[in-house]
């Protein structure tokens, strides 16, 4: 086991490519590889390397991972794999990977974060509040990382670390934009943080954008024209391929087949977007992602209500599947893993 979590920790590079070429393809269905988990068992935190490791946290505190085996030429998983130091049943919804660690964040209160490398556990920051709930964390490069919650003070909650994980320091409202009522992010999937080069944006449950040029030091915001008229709306996923195409994606999870104004895109970096297939199918969706080598063209988006995909940057989408997913990641641009109600799924898409 101690052989997997290594090669897991030390071999993750982006999933994302910058190699472009144009789409011809038009994805057609979508085949799967099914790990059963106990039903019980909420899985949103997942991330993937490049050598087809993947590496999750679970609502009940534990982790696991799913690798691809030369000797028998199939993927296994390993799994329960404790990650709190004590009895504390920790509710994870956000998981990040450097070359050398991974890390895992809770949501309630307190809120943990822990450094993770084969069986040892560090908490290297906790957050007690009564309004405390972090919902995603990425990082910049090995020494640089972000995580992002609810609001607790009036602003939105963020926390930065510049020394590989060892300390976070949570930003001042006087550092950042102020915040509307209650704001925060949906905990769905931990696709609230978009990553490229210096450049961050987040998305919020207010249908805000957050971007910062310089990996967090300074900050606007932008107000887009997603759903938001209630407190179960606004953005619940975002991604970008580059630093100017980014989609979003949202809706109301209580009406979920509701697609007025819950998908838009930017063109030019997160200065303005634009809903796009305005009441058309999908409706509400947890997660959206690029598929790689798609040159901004191909999308797929998971909820609880299935799986869809665009090959027009999403002017256009086509359903592909029935089967639920709260979180969606891509190895290439053919192979990804989704994970849902207590299972970790690899999903191959074929034209």
């Amino acid at each position: 086991m101690k052989q997997v979590v290594v090669l897991l920790l030390i071999s993750f590079i982006s999933c994302k490519e910058t190699d472009k070429k144009q789409v011809s393809r038009i994805i057609n269905t979508v085949e799967f590889k099914t790990h059963t988990l106990d039903s019980t068992l909420s899985i949103r935190a997942l991330e993937i390397t490049d050598d087809d490791h993947v590496f999750f946290l679970t609502s009940n505190g534990f982790g696991g991972t799913v690798y691809y085996s030369e000797y028998d030429k199939k993927s296994n998983i390993v799994f329960p794999i404790p990650m709190a130091h004590d009895s504390i049943k920790n509710n994870f919804r956000s998981a990040a990977v450097t070359s050398k660690f991974g890390y895992g964040l809770s949501i309630g209160n307190p809120a943990r974060l822990y450094k993770i490398k084969n069986d040892e556990k560090v908490l290297v920051y906790q957050e007690s509040h009564s309004k405390v709930f972090y919902d995603a964390m990425e990082f910049w490069n090995d020494n640089e990382g972000i995580a992002i919650g609810d609001s607790t003070d009036g602003c939105l909650s963020i926390i930065i670390t510049r020394d590989g994980g060892n300390t976070w320091n949570k930003l001042s409202c006087e550092d950042l934009p102020k915040g509307t009522k209650n704001e925060g992010a949906f905990a769905a999937s931990d696709t609230n943080i978009a990553i490229v080069g210096n450049k961050t944006w987040i998305a919020t449950t207010a249908g805000r954008v957050y971007v910062s040029p310089d990996k967090g030091i300074t900050w606007d915001v932008v107000i887009t024209p997603i759903v938001k008229d209630k407190e179960t709306q606004g953005i619940y996923s975002m991604d970008f391929y580059d630093a100017l195409n980014g989609f979003a994606i949202g809706g109301d999870y209580t009406l979920p087949d509701a697609n007025r104004a819950n998908k838009i895109r930017t063109q030019d970096g997160g200065k303005t977007w634009q809903v796009v297939a305005n009441a058309q199918n999908p409706g509400y969706r947890s997660c959206v992602q690029y598929v790689p080598n798609s040159n901004a063209q191909e999308l797929v988006a998971v909820g609880f209500k299935g799986i869809d995909y665009s090959n027009d940057a999403g002017n256009t989408w086509k359903h592909l599947s029935d089967e639920g997913f709260y979180t969606i990641r891509f190895l290439n641009d053919s192979i990804a893993y989704a994970a849902g109600v207590g299972r970790i799924s690899k999903l191959k898409f074929i034209d």
